[in-house]
């Protein structure tokens, strides 16, 4: 007959024989319901904003988000640290992608940005990004300074430089420029001196001149004087803006209601369902539904950078802060965009905005902090 203590002590080691199932409960699944969460209102946005177009968009957004779950259910089961030891495969298989979207790739906006692999299309640069985050995160954690010596700083930007001029060739500037936040917080992380910060603002400021004078193509000039100047052509290259400001306007406190707004149904607002959602969005349902998206984006920023503030290695620490600094500064640009508080780019709204490779994109990352979060008890 077994004994009460032994029945007590097969109990109480129940918890020892399961730490997977412990530490899976600690896990800032706060995260991943954000997500969920807007993907839904994404893609019911994205049915209204599409509603009245030759195509409802709703059917491939919902593909794109059950792939999304697939994908970050993979990132998730990944260690980080088995990933960044084939960072630099990977990063060279990122660019590798990108030089075939110069020679092979497909058109649409105005940029060749996509590959095509038979009706479906990829957008490499959107994978791309992680990929540098992973080389980032290897070479600055095998760093053991407090701060980065100029050469190694100069090492990182030429890590960024590459990709991110291949997709400004492409030409895509707005997405080019979706890597300097990714750089920008990750340096901060592993320690960079003021002088360097400043030097690298003005830089960037005498760079920004010189892509003005000598690769900006002309719809982007006037995408910029627009920003500048938004009744200078209220019928050409200010018109997104006007509408987009119009949309958002008319929302006031509660909303017209979904699908009763006159912008997106009545088709006044271009590239409604893609950069421009967050105005359906407002129109339909106003202050009231503006403030509740940006609090599940709030939601998540803070999760994730809690994550980042609890990983117990280098690595994790400056991935989950590359990863949540590009992510940030996407909901960041776009929601300023289309109400006029920056220049208008083609930025998309992370898991509102309708498209493929940037919702794979974004479960990926999602998987990929919340993977980090699970190992922090095995990865020191």
């Amino acid at each position: 007959m077994r004994s009460t203590s032994g029945t007590l002590s097969t109990f109480a080691g129940l918890p020892e024989e399961r730490p997977a199932l412990r530490h899976l409960a600690r896990v800032r699944w706060g995260l991943l319901v954000a997500a969920l969460l807007l993907s839904l209102v994404g893609l019911a946005t994205v049915h209204s904003a599409s509603s009245e177009m030759g195509i409802d968009y709703l059917p491939r957004q919902a593909l794109w988000v059950a792939l999304g779950l697939v994908v970050f259910l993979v990132a998730f089961s990944l260690d980080h640290q088995s990933l960044t030891k084939f960072a630099w495969l990977i990063y060279l298989t990122g660019v590798t992608l990108l030089l075939l979207v110069l020679f092979f790739g497909q058109e649409a906006g105005g940029s060749r940005s996509w590959l095509g692999i038979g009706s479906y299309r990829i957008q490499p640069s959107e994978f791309a990004k992680i990929s540098t985050a992973l080389m980032l995160a290897r070479y600055l954690a095998g760093v053991n300074r407090r701060y980065l010596r100029l050469p190694q700083i100069a090492f990182v930007v030429v890590l960024v430089c590459v990709p991110m001029a291949l997709v400004a060739l492409s030409p895509d500037l707005g997405g080019a420029a979706m890597f300097l936040p990714m750089m920008g917080g990750m340096l901060l992380v592993a320690g960079i001196r003021w002088r360097f910060v400043v030097a690298g603002a003005i830089t960037i400021i005498l760079l920004g001149a010189g892509l003005w004078n000598f690769v900006m193509l002309d719809y982007q000039k006037d995408r910029v004087m627009t920003f500048v100047s938004p009744d200078r052509d209220p019928l050409g290259a200010g018109y997104q803006l006007q509408q987009s400001k119009i949309a958002v306007g008319s929302g006031q406190l509660a909303g017209r209601g979904y699908q009763q707004g006159t912008q997106s149904q009545l088709r006044f607002l271009p590239a409604r369902h893609t950069d421009f959602i967050f105005a359906v969005l407002a129109e339909e349902w106003g202050f009231l539904g503006v403030v509740t998206v940006l609090g599940l984006y709030a939601v998540y920023i803070f999760n994730g950078a809690r994550v980042a503030g609890r990983a117990r290695d280098r690595e994790g620490v400056l991935l989950v802060v590359g990863l949540l600094s590009g992510f940030t500064f996407h909901v960041i640009y776009n929601t300023s965009m289309v109400v006029g508080l920056v220049p208008i780019t083609g930025i998309p709204l992370p898991f509102l905005s309708y498209g493929g490779s940037f919702t794979l994109a974004n479960f990926i990352i999602a998987g990929l902090i919340l993977g980090i979060d699970f190992r922090r008890f095995v990865n020191r």
